[in-house]
């Protein structure tokens, strides 16, 4: 499953919980300026509490801010990541 998730989670069999973070991660990864409080609405109905939101957007922001950096100061990935 992970490595399908990893390819395109929509092709994933996820719950409607996890789909919701996985659309959630992509929007605010990809498109933060457009974030909306009708997004953490859309996490709230799949069950997701505020602290799981605030918990959701801290782990998303912090893998973006910290793969920017890494690009940015051209780190190369760790070995077994390379392996995958």
């Amino acid at each position: 499953m992970a490595e399908t998730v990893k390819h395109d989670f929509r092709q994933a069999n996820l719950t409607a919980r996890e789909l919701a973070l996985c659309e959630f991660a992509e929007k605010l990864t990809l498109s933060p300026a457009q974030m909306a409080r009708e997004d953490c609405d859309g996490l709230r109905a799949a069950g997701l509490s505020d602290r799981d939101i605030l918990d959701a957007v801290e782990v998303i922001s912090y893998f973006n801010y910290i793969n920017r950096v890494a690009d940015a100061l051209g780190i190369d990935p760790e070995p077994e990541m390379l392996r995958r």
